[in-house]
C-alpha cells in the first residue's frame, strides 16, 4: 500500500526519475477540489503535478530500499538478455516500455542489455539515448537508496560492464 508522501520526501515518478515533494496543493479541476503532489525532478528541476488520489496508478512510488538496490545490482550482473528482438526499432519500443514502467528492475535490464549490445556493435542514436536515460534514472535512485554518492554507483556500474571508471 502506497503511503502518503509528505513535503520533503523523495519519490520516483516513472520515466522522470527521482524527485522531491515540494508542496501538496489543492486545485479546482472541473469544479472539484483535488489535491496534487508538486514534485521537483532532481535531474532537471522540472516540476510535475500528480493527483494524490491517483499517484500510485500514475507511476509515483517510494525510492527503493537498500535491499532492493542490492537486487537491482544483481540484475545488472545477470547474464540473461531481456530483449533480443530484431530489428532495432522493435527492440527500441520494448526498451521504451520497460523504462516507462518505472520499475528499477526493468530499467536495470534495459541498461544491462544496451551495455552488452554496445560491446558487440554501435548503438543507434535512439538506443544511446535509452542507455543514457536508463543509466541516469538508475544511478540517482541507487545512490539515494544506498545513501552513497552517485559517483560510487557509477563506478560500480562501470566495473560490472568493464568500462573505464569515468564512463
Amino acid at each position: 500500500m502506497q503511503s502518503q508522501f509528505k513535503i520533503g520526501d523523495k519519490a520516483v515518478y516513472a520515466a522522470h526519475g527521482v524527485g522531491e515533494v515540494m508542496a501538496i496543493e489543492n486545485r479546482d479541476v472541473a469544479g472539484q477540489e483535488r489535491a496534487f503532489y508538486v514534485l521537483k525532478i532532481i535531474e532537471n528541476g522540472m516540476k510535475v503535478m500528480i493527483p494524490t488520489a491517483t499517484a500510485k496508478t500514475a507511476g509515483l512510488r517510494e525510492v527503493i530500499t537498500k535491499k532492493e538496490a542490492a537486487e537491482v545490482m544483481t540484475v545488472l550482473r545477470s547474464e540473461e538478455i531481456a530483449v533480443d528482438t530484431q530489428p532495432w526499432n522493435r527492440r527500441y519500443r520494448e526498451y521504451m516500455d520497460m523504462l516507462k514502467s518505472g520499475s528499477p528492475f526493468q530499467v536495470a535490464k534495459v541498461l544491462r542489455d544496451l551495455y552488452r549490445l554496445k560491446g558487440d556493435k554501435d548503438l543507434s542514436f535512439g538506443e544511446r539515448r535509452l542507455l543514457d536515460t536508463a543509466r541516469s534514472l538508475l544511478i540517482r535512485e541507487l545512490a539515494i537508496a544506498r545513501r552513497v554518492k552517485e559517483t560510487v554507483v557509477e563506478g560500480e556500474i562501470s566495473q560490472i560492464f568493464g568500462l573505464p571508471a569515468s564512463a
